[in-house]
């Protein structure tokens, strides 16, 4: 076995062990440990990609893999997250690490939508794996950025101390709406930037770094807010870049 060629496979494996953890904190309600697992996944599906470029060991089977990954990281956590998400929202008095143990007290089904996210991630990455224009960009919004903007969500409930956030956040039409729009938006037809540097010129990577800053300054602003409002800016710059390069 070349360990060289099995370096990057063994980062998208830390990705897959991460989200599959991710899943158990999950059902659980613990959402802070669904989010830092969720983060570390993503980040190791970005370092797997790279280390492949860098050590010349770019296959299929790390590109197979990779999908395999990202699943469970950003389908099959966010899906089970926005089914939390919804449960609370029809049962309110269950605010907080309410579990899976406490569901359905409503006796509603209504929660199961949240697995949609689940489904149209599926999707979305096979769909990826034979779509050969989405080398350089991206064609519908990346599983990963969806599940970023999915596992903010309780967060923005238990710390951000926003009263009008957390009441957007405990409703459950919005909770219905944002679900089937992030399925769409998925599996769309909508070119978007990536952020794949192929050099770290400031001219040829304009967009990027603006984004980048003031993604930062959001954070730094707002925190766990910052993130759904971050994909939002995202998807938004990514729309009008296309409008200007028409």
């Amino acid at each position: 076995m070349n360990i060289k060629k099995q370096i990057p496979n063994l980062i998208t494996l830390g990705n897959l062990l991460c989200g599959t953890i991710a899943t158990i904190f999950a059902v659980k309600g613990d959402f802070v440990g669904t989010a830092v697992l969720v983060i570390i996944g993503i980040g190791l599906d970005f370092f797997d990609g790279f280390a492949a470029r860098l050590l010349k060991v770019q296959g299929e089977l790390g590109k197979q893999l990779d999908s395999l990954a990202d699943m469970v990281t950003s389908g099959v956590v966010p899906g089970i997250v926005m089914l939390q998400l919804l449960v609370n929202a029809i049962d309110i008095d269950a605010v907080g690490y309410f579990g899976i143990d406490e569901y359905g007290r409503s006796g509603s089904n209504l929660p199961y939508l949240g697995l949609l996210l689940t489904l149209g991630a599926g999707y979305r990455l096979a769909k990826f794996n034979i779509d050969e224009r989405q080398s350089d960009s991206f064609i519908g919004l990346p599983t990963p950025a969806m599940s970023l903007f999915v596992i903010s969500l309780p967060l923005i409930l238990e710390y951000s101390g926003y009263s009008f956030f957390n009441n957007i956040v405990q409703n459950k039409y919005f909770l219905i709406v944002i679900t089937v729009l992030l399925t769409f938006i998925m599996n769309t037809e909508l070119p978007l930037f990536s952020l794949k540097f192929k050099t770290f010129s400031f001219k040829e990577n304009i967009v990027k770094y603006l984004f980048l800053i003031a993604s930062l300054i959001l954070l730094v602003a707002l925190k766990f807010v910052a993130i759904p409002i971050i994909i939002l800016l995202y998807i938004v710059v990514s729309l009008l870049q296309n409008l200007i390069n028409k």
